[in-house]
Parts: C-alpha cells; structure tokens; sequence
C-alpha cells in the first residue's frame, strides 16, 4: 500500500445507485477517496465548502439545483477540478460544452446502461479523468462572464484567407477558447484555425458554441473544406488536420493518421502544414493543456518566419503545452488569457500582406 496521500472526490449524483458504484470504484482505486455524496446541486455545493476535496464529480441533470449551475457556484467560489460524469454529456452534447466552458476540466459519459454491469464499464473512464483532472489548476482561471453578443461582418462573398491562426489547446481549452476566440476581430483577410484534444462527437457542439459567442463564423471542418477569411475551422475529434494549397486557395485535409503525443488531433500535425502553406503568413498560439503537443509545430512556424505565442503560467489551467512551446524557444511570449486575443488582434493589425 503506498503511504500517498489519498485525494479526496465529492460525488454529486440524483441517483444513490449511481454513488455507491462510482464510489466503490473510487475506494478501489488506491489513489482516491470519497470525501462525500450528494444527491443534488445544492448538496454538492455544501459539501465542497464543508470537506474542500481535491476533485468533484459532477452529474448535469440534478434537482434543485443542476450540475451546471453548481459548477458554476463551485468554480466562482472555490474552485476545484470538476470532472463531469453524466448521460447528458454525450458527443455533441451542448452541456457538455457548457460544462467545459464553464471550468470543468473531464467529462465521462455514462453508458447507455444504467444497472451495475454497464455502470462498471465507467470505472477505467472515471479514474484516468480523476488521474488527469488531478494534474489541473482551476483556480487559475476565473469564471467566464458573458460578453456583448458578436458583431457579424457584412455578408460578402467568401475569399481565400491571406493570414492564419492556428490555436491548439487540451485540458482547460474549451474554457480557455470560449474566452479567446470570440474576441478575435475578423478583418476580410484571416481564418483562424483550432485543434482541441477532444474524443470524436464533441467537437462540434464546441464549434456550434463558439460560433454563437464569436464574430468569425466557426465551423467544424470536413474534408476539402476552403481556409476561409472570417472563418475558423475546427478540427474534429478523431482527425488530423492538414492544410493544402490548391489552386484556389488553401484547403484543409482531414485524415485518420497514427496518434501524436497520444492524441488525434494534433497540433503538431497542423502547425507544420500551416507553415508549408503560409509561411511569415501565420500566427500559432499554444494554449493551456497537459503534454507537449505544439511545440515542435509552432517552431516550423517561427522558422517558416510566422510568429508563436503560449498562454502564460498564471492563468493555464495546465501548464504543460505552453511550458513546452516556449522551454523549446518556439513561443517568443507568455501571455496571460485574458490579454492573448488583443495580442493577436494587434499581430494581425500590422500585417503588412506579405
């Protein structure tokens, strides 16, 4: 038995069923306690004031008060690393977006059955969310308030983009790009370009989200799709995104290529396409999120004469990808959050076009 403390989870589940096996798993593990349960919002609350755990497991569909609104209560109040386990957060699932943006760091869905066989099936899921919720640091961030409704550009006729953005992100990212991306100003000549680590299905509820909160018209990308000014694509769950010169412009393309760094995908798949395709004519920001996927690809893009930034230590939920990019020399500044977009929108100002 190792003598490692044991981090205590706060359990929020209307059904008892549902708490006791997630906590006999949780109990199992040896590296988990349960701190307590709770059969509502309002209980989860409580708790997580009362026993301050280490982590939180969070149902959506609760009575009295729901999963989203006491994430929303716990994260403002006394944040900690909530992970979502419920059969409302399923691919696609615009709570589960909510969830996210709204500071949860995992999300596991239940299965489709709920006796103690399909439940158990939940127990490998559960425990790596837990593993890596563990590693990250909410009270970084603070909660998201919402802005002004976006300004959409006069409908015009879509062009070639002439300058690209290209954001990656992981743990923490969902939160971090409902903050980031929305206040990106579209100028007639730029696409933004997105890589979250997420599992396939989710990323387009993201895409749907973020094109309600933005300005650029977001979208999930398929395959052949143009690079686009004022569009940014988002890259899907399951697939590497690449962009490709044509005639007529850049295209993404979309392929089911071996992992990188353990995901797909990957920003190192697509920053080094972004620099062949653009060159000085490309911006890569790596965003917060475990591991060190983007590095490598935001220094093709310094060397193609494109810039590279990383969100800053204070305000990343995880440190590990902008620690990375810029440890390598490949991010030429830490900026905080809430001060990236203007960066960027001033980068994106003194193009000259070349």
């Amino acid at each position: 038995m190792s003598s490692e403390r044991l981090l205590g989870v706060v359990i929020a589940d209307d059904s008892a069923f549902v708490r006791r096996v997630l906590g006999d798993v949780i109990e199992a593990s040896g590296r988990f306690r349960v701190a307590a349960t709770a059969k509502d919002g309002g209980e989860a609350v409580a708790a997580v004031r009362r026993c301050e755990p280490d982590l939180v497991t969070m149902d959506i569909e609760m009575p009295v008060l729901d999963g989203l609104g006491a994430i929303g209560v716990i994260m403002r109040d006394f944040p900690r690393p909530i992970v979502v386990v419920s059969a409302h957060a399923l691919p696609g699932s615009l709570q589960a977006i909510r969830a996210l943006e709204l500071g949860a760091v995992e999300i596991v869905a239940k299965p489709a059955s709920d006796d103690r066989a399909g439940l158990a099936t939940l127990g490998p899921a559960l425990l790596a969310a837990l593993e890596a919720a563990a590693a990250a640091d909410p009270t970084r961030v603070p909660a998201l308030t919402p802005g002004a409704p976006p300004v959409r550009p006069r409908v015009r006729r879509a062009r070639p983009a002439a300058l690209v953005v290209a954001l990656a992100a992981s743990t923490g990212g969902p939160r971090a790009l409902a903050e980031l991306v929305p206040r990106l100003v579209p100028d007639g000549r730029t696409a933004v370009l997105i890589v979250q680590h997420m599992p396939a299905g989710f990323t387009a509820g993201l895409a749907a989200r973020l094109d309600e909160l933005s300005a650029f018209a977001v979208r999930e990308a398929s395959d052949g799709a143009g690079v686009l000014a004022d569009t940014a694509l988002v890259a899907p769950g399951g697939y590497h995104m690449r962009v490709e010169r044509s005639a007529d412009g850049a295209r993404v393309r979309l392929d089911r290529g071996p992992f990188v760094w353990g995901v797909r995908p990957a920003a190192d798949v697509l920053f080094p396409s972004v620099a062949a395709a653009f060159g000085a004519n490309a911006i890569g920001v790596v965003l917060t999120g475990m591991g060190h996927d983007g590095a490598a690809g935001l220094g093709a893009v310094r060397r193609a004469g494109g810039r590279g930034l990383a969100q800053d230590r204070s305000t990343s939920v995880v440190f590990g990808m902008p620690n990375a990019a810029l440890a390598a020399g490949a991010a030429e500044e830490a900026i905080p959050l809430g001060a990236l977009a203007a960066r960027v929108n001033a980068l994106v100002g003194a193009w000259g076009g070349g």
